[in-house]
Protein backbone atom coordinates (compact mmCIF):
# COMPACT_ATOMS: atom_id res chain seq x y z
CA UNK A 1 0.00 0.00 0.00
CA UNK A 2 1.20 4.01 -0.60
CA UNK A 3 1.07 6.37 2.10
CA UNK A 4 -2.33 6.95 1.22
CA UNK A 5 -3.86 3.91 1.33
CA UNK A 6 -4.24 3.02 -2.31
CA UNK A 7 -2.58 -0.59 -3.66
CA UNK A 8 0.82 0.14 -4.67
CA UNK A 9 -0.16 -1.99 -7.58
CA UNK A 10 -2.36 -0.95 -10.36
CA UNK A 11 -5.64 -3.03 -10.75
CA UNK A 12 -6.59 -5.45 -13.57
CA UNK A 13 -9.03 -4.93 -15.54
CA UNK A 14 -10.94 -7.75 -17.04
CA UNK A 15 -12.84 -8.69 -19.88
CA UNK A 16 -16.21 -8.54 -17.79
CA UNK A 17 -15.05 -5.24 -16.47
CA UNK A 18 -14.49 -3.77 -19.96
CA UNK A 19 -17.67 -5.39 -21.36
CA UNK A 20 -20.11 -3.54 -18.51
CA UNK A 21 -17.61 -0.24 -18.86
CA UNK A 22 -18.58 -0.40 -22.54
CA UNK A 23 -22.40 -0.90 -21.62
CA UNK A 24 -22.00 1.85 -18.93
CA UNK A 25 -20.95 4.70 -21.95
CA UNK A 26 -24.06 3.10 -24.02
CA UNK A 27 -26.59 3.48 -21.66
CA UNK A 28 -25.24 7.48 -20.32
CA UNK A 29 -28.35 9.83 -21.49
CA UNK A 30 -28.84 13.00 -21.86
CA UNK A 31 -32.03 13.12 -19.19
CA UNK A 32 -34.18 15.66 -19.57
CA UNK A 33 -37.74 13.59 -17.54
CA UNK A 34 -36.63 13.58 -14.13
CA UNK A 35 -39.01 12.32 -11.18
CA UNK A 36 -39.59 15.10 -8.38
CA UNK A 37 -37.57 12.17 -5.77
CA UNK A 38 -35.24 13.94 -3.68
CA UNK A 39 -31.74 13.08 -3.97
CA UNK A 40 -29.76 12.19 -1.03
CA UNK A 41 -27.07 15.27 -0.66
CA UNK A 42 -24.21 13.01 0.61
CA UNK A 43 -24.83 11.26 -2.75
CA UNK A 44 -24.43 14.54 -4.93
CA UNK A 45 -20.85 15.12 -3.01
CA UNK A 46 -20.23 11.90 -3.49
CA UNK A 47 -20.60 12.56 -7.07
CA UNK A 48 -18.96 15.94 -7.23
CA UNK A 49 -15.80 14.33 -5.34
CA UNK A 50 -15.83 11.61 -8.23
CA UNK A 51 -15.73 14.52 -10.95
CA UNK A 52 -12.99 15.62 -9.14
CA UNK A 53 -10.58 12.66 -10.03
CA UNK A 54 -10.63 13.78 -13.41
CA UNK A 55 -7.11 14.85 -14.96
CA UNK A 56 -7.07 18.88 -15.19
CA UNK A 57 -4.35 20.46 -17.37
CA UNK A 58 -1.80 21.40 -15.02
CA UNK A 59 -3.49 19.87 -12.18
CA UNK A 60 -5.27 23.34 -12.31
CA UNK A 61 -8.29 21.51 -10.65
CA UNK A 62 -10.71 24.69 -11.94
CA UNK A 63 -14.27 23.17 -11.69
CA UNK A 64 -16.58 24.87 -9.41
CA UNK A 65 -19.89 23.97 -8.52
CA UNK A 66 -22.93 26.24 -7.10
CA UNK A 67 -26.16 23.94 -6.02
CA UNK A 68 -28.90 26.08 -7.32
CA UNK A 69 -31.21 25.32 -4.41
CA UNK A 70 -33.30 28.98 -4.01
CA UNK A 71 -36.59 28.51 -5.72
CA UNK A 72 -36.53 32.26 -6.81
CA UNK A 73 -32.53 31.67 -8.45
CA UNK A 74 -34.56 28.76 -10.01
CA UNK A 75 -37.74 30.30 -11.68
CA UNK A 76 -35.52 33.15 -12.77
CA UNK A 77 -32.80 30.56 -14.78
CA UNK A 78 -35.88 28.83 -15.89
CA UNK A 79 -36.73 32.09 -17.59
CA UNK A 80 -34.00 32.72 -18.83
CA UNK A 81 -33.83 29.59 -20.86
CA UNK A 82 -37.81 30.22 -22.35
CA UNK A 83 -36.12 32.94 -24.07
CA UNK A 84 -32.88 31.59 -25.11
CA UNK A 85 -35.36 28.56 -26.60
CA UNK A 86 -37.72 30.92 -28.12
CA UNK A 87 -34.58 32.76 -29.89
CA UNK A 88 -33.44 29.33 -31.00
CA UNK A 89 -36.38 28.82 -32.59
CA UNK A 90 -36.36 31.58 -34.65
CA UNK A 91 -33.47 29.77 -36.46
CA UNK A 92 -35.00 27.37 -38.14
CA UNK A 93 -38.21 27.55 -40.27
CA UNK A 94 -40.55 24.77 -42.33
CA UNK A 95 -40.64 21.22 -40.40
CA UNK A 96 -37.03 21.72 -38.63
CA UNK A 97 -38.53 24.27 -37.06
CA UNK A 98 -42.18 22.43 -35.95
CA UNK A 99 -40.06 19.69 -35.19
CA UNK A 100 -37.65 21.77 -32.78
CA UNK A 101 -40.39 23.18 -30.96
CA UNK A 102 -41.69 19.39 -29.99
CA UNK A 103 -38.53 19.10 -28.50
CA UNK A 104 -38.07 18.45 -24.35
CA UNK A 105 -34.76 20.51 -24.30
CA UNK A 106 -34.28 20.48 -20.35
CA UNK A 107 -35.31 19.12 -16.93
CA UNK A 108 -36.26 22.16 -14.95
CA UNK A 109 -39.32 21.85 -13.96
CA UNK A 110 -38.45 19.03 -11.70
CA UNK A 111 -34.81 17.86 -11.63
CA UNK A 112 -34.32 17.75 -7.66
CA UNK A 113 -31.24 18.94 -7.91
CA UNK A 114 -29.64 21.39 -10.38
CA UNK A 115 -25.77 22.32 -10.45
CA UNK A 116 -23.87 25.22 -12.27
CA UNK A 117 -20.94 24.56 -13.15
CA UNK A 118 -17.98 27.33 -13.55
CA UNK A 119 -14.39 27.48 -14.56
CA UNK A 120 -11.96 29.27 -12.50
CA UNK A 121 -10.29 31.45 -15.11
CA UNK A 122 -7.70 32.58 -12.17
CA UNK A 123 -7.28 28.96 -10.16
CA UNK A 124 -4.31 29.77 -8.16
CA UNK A 125 -3.86 25.69 -8.38
CA UNK A 126 -1.03 24.39 -11.19
CA UNK A 127 0.66 27.83 -11.73
CA UNK A 128 -0.76 28.43 -15.62
CA UNK A 129 1.21 24.49 -16.29
CA UNK A 130 -0.37 24.31 -19.70
CA UNK A 131 -2.95 26.55 -20.01
CA UNK A 132 -0.34 29.25 -20.63
CA UNK A 133 0.00 29.05 -24.18
CA UNK A 134 -4.04 27.10 -24.47
CA UNK A 135 -6.16 28.83 -21.45
CA UNK A 136 -9.23 27.01 -23.01
CA UNK A 137 -7.85 23.78 -21.48
CA UNK A 138 -9.00 25.00 -17.98
CA UNK A 139 -12.43 24.69 -19.56
CA UNK A 140 -11.87 21.32 -21.20
CA UNK A 141 -10.82 20.11 -17.92
CA UNK A 142 -14.11 21.09 -16.26
CA UNK A 143 -15.91 19.54 -19.19
CA UNK A 144 -13.87 16.19 -18.27
CA UNK A 145 -15.00 16.43 -15.04
CA UNK A 146 -18.58 16.65 -15.84
CA UNK A 147 -18.39 13.33 -18.25
CA UNK A 148 -17.20 11.98 -15.22
CA UNK A 149 -19.42 13.18 -13.26
CA UNK A 150 -21.85 11.78 -15.96
CA UNK A 151 -20.68 8.51 -16.13
CA UNK A 152 -20.48 8.05 -11.95
CA UNK A 153 -24.09 9.23 -11.80
CA UNK A 154 -25.59 6.34 -14.57
CA UNK A 155 -23.44 3.74 -12.58
CA UNK A 156 -25.68 4.79 -9.36
CA UNK A 157 -28.69 5.14 -11.28
CA UNK A 158 -29.09 8.90 -11.08
CA UNK A 159 -29.99 10.96 -14.51
CA UNK A 160 -28.29 13.54 -15.37
CA UNK A 161 -29.18 16.59 -18.24
CA UNK A 162 -26.77 19.47 -19.26
CA UNK A 163 -28.98 22.64 -19.99
CA UNK A 164 -26.84 24.14 -22.42
CA UNK A 165 -29.56 26.92 -23.80
CA UNK A 166 -28.87 29.65 -21.45
CA UNK A 167 -27.68 33.36 -21.71
CA UNK A 168 -23.96 32.62 -19.88
CA UNK A 169 -23.77 36.28 -18.74
CA UNK A 170 -27.25 36.61 -16.95
CA UNK A 171 -26.64 32.99 -15.25
CA UNK A 172 -23.45 34.12 -13.46
CA UNK A 173 -25.35 37.72 -13.13
CA UNK A 174 -27.92 35.38 -10.86
CA UNK A 175 -25.43 33.25 -9.33
CA UNK A 176 -23.45 36.09 -8.03
CA UNK A 177 -20.18 34.11 -8.85
CA UNK A 178 -16.90 35.69 -9.18
CA UNK A 179 -16.46 37.31 -12.71
CA UNK A 180 -13.14 35.28 -13.32
CA UNK A 181 -15.26 32.13 -13.18
CA UNK A 182 -16.52 30.81 -16.70
CA UNK A 183 -19.95 29.07 -17.23
CA UNK A 184 -19.39 26.24 -18.52
CA UNK A 185 -22.69 24.08 -17.78
CA UNK A 186 -26.30 23.77 -15.91
CA UNK A 187 -26.72 20.09 -14.89
CA UNK A 188 -30.08 18.62 -13.71
CA UNK A 189 -29.88 15.61 -11.89
CA UNK A 190 -32.42 13.49 -10.45
CA UNK A 191 -33.91 9.76 -10.55
CA UNK A 192 -34.92 9.47 -14.73
CA UNK A 193 -38.41 9.23 -15.45
CA UNK A 194 -37.88 6.47 -18.07
CA UNK A 195 -35.16 4.35 -19.49
CA UNK A 196 -33.66 4.19 -23.04
CA UNK A 197 -30.76 3.08 -24.80
CA UNK A 198 -31.61 5.25 -28.34
CA UNK A 199 -30.69 9.09 -27.21
CA UNK A 200 -34.05 11.02 -26.91
CA UNK A 201 -32.80 13.53 -29.88
CA UNK A 202 -32.57 9.82 -32.26
CA UNK A 203 -35.78 8.63 -30.60
CA UNK A 204 -37.34 11.96 -31.55
CA UNK A 205 -35.84 12.19 -35.08
CA UNK A 206 -33.75 15.37 -34.73
CA UNK A 207 -30.27 13.42 -35.46
CA UNK A 208 -29.02 9.89 -35.75
CA UNK A 209 -26.01 8.72 -34.89
CA UNK A 210 -23.39 9.20 -37.75
CA UNK A 211 -20.66 6.57 -38.64
CA UNK A 212 -17.55 6.96 -36.64
CA UNK A 213 -15.53 7.11 -40.01
CA UNK A 214 -17.22 10.38 -40.95
CA UNK A 215 -14.94 11.83 -38.50
CA UNK A 216 -11.48 10.00 -38.83
CA UNK A 217 -8.59 11.25 -41.21
CA UNK A 218 -5.73 10.15 -41.95
CA UNK A 219 -2.55 11.98 -43.15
Amino acid sequence: MTRDGQPSQPPVFDVAFRDELKQLFRWRRDVRRFRTDPVDSSLIKELISTAALSPSVGNSQPWRFVNVADPNRRAIIRENFERANASALGDFSGERAKLYATLKLDGLDKAPVQLAVFSDTQTPHGYGLGSRTMPETLAYSVVGAIQTMWLAARARGIGLGWVSILNPTELTQILKVPNTWQFIAYLCIGHPEEEHLDPELVRHGWQDRADISEFILNR
